[in-house]
């Protein structure tokens, strides 16, 4: 190990024996801008490798939307056994989220991280290689878990290898992969299915799977661990809380929120994971060892509002696809992967400028970024919903993708900087375990709440239309089942309009979500350097 006065930034061996960089436990930079340089090119070269898996990782939780069609005709399954495929891995990401950042801190972030990407990309040879639904669903909850152990790594490697007052940059980077991931999963998809086979939206996470796993071996450092008495007991309370409150969300659209079978309801579902919940935070408030989650973290304003903030991007976000998807396959008719285009304006504004947001970030208080961010996000979902229409030009539709772009540009880093500017070193993988899996548990609400929405406003709509034209009475054949047996179908012409109301009315909830996030942002705290010079 190198003295204090080393120049050299790290010092350490990897468990396996090979030279690996070793951070201090500080977070706070009190080297001069002579020396810090070497330390930050080392930091972003280990950033941009965790990216990779990072944007895969999420990238699936999106990409078996248009393959839908195709995997049903090439194993022979109906649309509740294609929906589980989906539904399957987004479970098993979700439920171990809250635990898995703590357990980066115990085993070390790079090994978990290392763990969960060799099982997702193994995971995904499984999936391309599945015979039968059953063998695809099985895989992809193996794919679930390897994302959940990875996932919460990448904001614990930020908050613990870049200060305070330097790390806007770097979430600004995560947040441009998180948000540019989400949309692009459509686009991908649609590509691979068109042009090759739905085996291929697997196939192909191997070899870049393969190349994240060689450069985080190389340029990721270990980082000291934090390991006191591991509370299994909360484990088994948090793992069975976020089953019962996930697996009740994602169920409420398939059983219109009542009976699953026999006693058991969705409701039933989601109370009895709300009061496992409420035990196991009473367990974290009494349990004298080591914490999975330090409930001080929430005595932090800023961490509490930001993670309110981040679950509302995870819902609108995903809540927006789903009915604009609809919409341009169904009742303008595109392909998967014309109708995934018609929404990328927005990852790749967002992409592009989110990174210059954070550096933004660390000049300003961040919520003079995610407040107008949420309002231009927000505002762009609400024009959406309100131009809907059978023959609104391609063009005018291409427009508010720009303006949620830039939104959701200043979104990211902002409010991620601001969930983890007082972490501190120990509590870096908690929070981050936090903070993703609120994320994570926006996106299902939204994917629940929008479906369950959707299938009211068609039908409204769609009866007043249909008594509109004297068919009153042959709904069943002219009004589909739901949003899901739609997706990839023609509507019929004399329903366009109907379906255009709908979608667009839909898509209100959204929109309106993020606004209500805008004003959630307005009390954000400053940092408290611009605390003090304000005094």
């Amino acid at each position: 190990m190198s003295s204090p006065a080393s120049k050299e930034p790290w010092a350490g061996t990897d468990p396996a024996g090979a030279p690996a960089p070793e951070y201090p436990l500080s977070v706070t930079n009190t080297q001069t801008p002579a020396h810090t340089a070497p330390d930050d090119r080392a930091a972003w070269s280990a950033l941009w490798a965790l990216v990779i898996g990072f944007f895969m990782i999420l990238v699936d939780s999106t990409i078996v939307a248009t393959a839908m069609p195709a995997i049903m005709r090439g194993l022979d399954t109906g649309i509740n056994g294609v929906i589980w495929v989906n539904s399957s891995y987004l479970l098993a990401f979700a439920v171990p989220l809250l635990v898995a950042g703590r357990l980066g801190d115990r085993f070390g972030p790079k090994n978990l991280y290392l763990i969960g990407l060799a099982l997702f990309t193994v995971s995904s040879l499984w999936c391309g290689l599945s015979p039968s639904i059953g063998m695809l669903i099985a895989a992809r909850v193996a794919q679930g878990l390897g994302a959940a152990l990875l996932t919460p790594q990448t904001m614990t490697f930020i908050t613990r290898m870049f200060p305070a007052e330097r790390r806007g940059a770097p979430m600004g980077v995560w947040g441009a992969v998180a948000g540019v991931a989400t949309l692009a999963g459509p686009i991908l998809g649609g590509v691979l299915v068109d042009t090759l086979s739905w085996e291929w939206i697997f196939f192909v996470n191997v070899p870049v799977g393969a190349l994240a796993i060689w450069r985080v071996w190389l340029k990721v450092p270990q980082l000291p661990r934090h390991s006191r008495n591991f509370d299994l007991f909360g484990v088994v309370l948090s793992a069975v809380a976020m089953f019962l409150i996930v697996f009740g969300i994602q169920e409420a659209n398939t059983y219109n929120w009542g009976t699953i079978i026999g006693p058991i309801t969705v409701w039933g579902l989601i109370i009895s994971g709300i009061v496992v919940l409420a035990g196991f935070i009473l367990w974290q408030r009494f349990n004298r060892r080591e914490p999975l989650v330090p409930l001080g973290l929430f005595r932090n304003v800023n961490f509490s509002l930001a993670n309110i903030a981040i679950t509302a991007m995870g819902l609108a976000i995903i809540a927006l696809n789903f009915p604009m998807i609809l919409y341009l396959q169904s009742v303008r008719g595109l392909s998967p992967t014309l109708s995934a285009l018609m929404i990328a304006p927005m990852a790749i504004v967002s992409g592009v400028l989110a990174p210059f947001a954070g550096k933004l970030t660390n000049r300003i208080d961040p919520k003079f970024l995610a407040v107008p961010g949420f309002l231009l996000f927000g505002g762009g979902i609400v024009v959406y919903g309100l131009i809907l229409s059978p023959d609104i030009p391609f063009w005018v539709l291409l427009l508010p993708p720009v303006v949620m772009g830039i939104g959701s540009a200043g979104i990211w880093p902002s409010v991620s900087l601001t969930a983890t500017r007082d972490l501190g070193q120990t509590n870096a993988g908690a929070g981050s375990g936090v903070y993703n899996t609120t994320r994570q548990v926006g996106s299902l609400l939204g994917s629940a709440l929008i479906a369950f929405i959707m299938e009211s406003r068609i039908s409204i709509e769609s009866t007043a239309a249909l008594a509109g034209t004297g068919r009153a009475g042959g709904g069943s054949s002219a009004t589909p089942d739901g949003p899901a047996a739609t997706m990839g179908q023609a509507v019929p012409e004399f329903l366009h309009g109907a379906f255009s109301t709908a979608l667009g009315q839909s898509l209100l909830l959204p929109g309106l979500v993020a606004i209500f996030a805008a004003l959630v942002c307005l009390f954000f705290q400053p940092p408290a350097g611009r605390k003090a010079a304000r005094r």
